[in-house]
């Protein structure tokens, strides 16, 4: 985490860091390990807007005693998705992220550039990606939470995790952090893109459902953009698709607790559309970068349930962006346009790089450093 007596090594090499961040996901689709990453989760109080004397009692008292043993039994449902020994689907398709990235931005950037992997909550942590930085000299770190709306849940939560790492830090590196790319046009083609290739082999459907994951109707109405921003990549997307009025509609998933989230809901929703006619739904979550649970088991799986249960006739889900090439160029684009002005960007002439370090290890010793 940047720390330690001996963390300045005179003429030591430097380059380029890009903590590459998501939510998170448990250690294993067990009880106990759902207990320890709920309570992780569910502890962070820009996730729960609640006074501590108010909600602890509940997290400790009920939802900790409750929600790990049936948080496992979905987790179990999608746990090696992607093949034997895959694990959670998050993690796997992240570390791919991972790779496409570093191999994108070591093609396109002139100067040294390494990615490291963390999540939020559980496993590998944030402190543990920045550790992984620091000993690969990066002095320079670009931090890109994979959330494309910017919520104070989700991409505020990040911030204050990375800054609470570095706290003890004796020499900070220099700091830029992304905080959303909602309408970014790389990012709008990347969807649509996937949306016209799935429809190329299922047809059109009636209605194409945008959802998102939503949060309290209260953060909204004290602030926070995530609604709107929701709401401009849902039209983007339209326009991008070509849709008239009538063939999408945004809603809004995973609400928790009993107060009003943002609406609409993405499972009544679902149990409605077929008493207003619409018997042929896709749906598309934009605003996850990889898929996780709540697309494999809660849209792919239980909202189909609802769907079809509701008289309707067609249902498919449009996987996340995922490790697509697309994807994965217009993350590349989104690093290079925020890393602006540091070396790394170029022009960087790596010889004489090199002999710049070696000139000031050189004076250092000179001066009577041991190291």
């Amino acid at each position: 985490m940047y720390l330690g007596e001996n963390d300045y090594r005179h003429g030591s090499p430097e380059q380029l860091g890009i903590l590459l961040l998501n939510l998170g996901t448990p250690d294993a689709p067990t009880e106990d390990a759902l207990r320890t990453y709920l309570a992780e989760f569910l502890s962070d109080p820009r996730v729960i807007e609640l006074p501590r004397w108010k909600w602890w009692p509940i997290l400790h008292g009920i939802v900790l005693r409750t929600r790990p043993k049936r948080s496992a039994e979905a987790y179990a449902e999608v746990w090696d998705h992607y093949g034997a020994g895959t694990g959670s689907p998050l993690l796997y398709l992240s570390e791919r992220q991972r790779e496409g990235l570093q191999t994108r931005l070591r093609e396109r950037l002139p100067g040294p550039v390494v990615v490291a992997l963390g999540m939020r909550y559980g496993n590998p942590s944030i402190p543990r990606a920045l550790e992984e930085l620091r000993m690969q000299g990066a002095r320079r770190v670009l931090v890109l939470p994979l959330y494309p709306q910017y919520s104070a849940s989700t991409t505020a939560s990040t911030f204050d995790a990375v800054t609470a790492a570095l706290q003890k830090a004796r020499w900070l590196p220099e700091l830029r952090f992304i905080n959303h790319y909602h309408r970014h046009p790389a990012y709008i083609e990347a969807l649509a893109a996937s949306v016209r290739e799935h429809q190329a082999q299922h047809g059109r459907p009636q209605r194409l459902l945008m959802s998102f994951h939503g949060v309290p109707e209260r953060y909204l109405l004290s602030g926070d953009p995530y609604h709107c921003e929701c709401h401009v990549t849902g039209r983007l997307l339209a326009e991008r698709l070509g849709l008239a009025e009538g063939e999408w509609q945004v809603s809004f998933q995973s609400r928790f607790g009993r107060e009003e989230w943002i609406k609409p809901y993405t499972d009544m929703t679902l149990k409605a559309l077929p008493a207003q006619g619409i018997r042929d739904v896709q749906v598309i979550c934009p605003g996850f970068s990889a898929d996780c649970l709540e697309t494999l088991e809660e849209i792919e799986q239980e909202n189909r349930e609802y769907f079809m249960e509701a008289s309707g006739e067609k249902y498919s889900y449009i996987p996340a962006l995922n490790d697509r090439a697309d994807h994965l160029d217009m993350l590349a684009e989104l690093v290079v346009q925020h890393i602006q002005g540091w070396p790394e960007a170029g022009p960087y002439d790596a010889e004489a790089m090199r002999a710049e370090w070696e000139a000031s290890r050189q004076r250092a010793l000179a001066l009577g450093a041991k190291q």
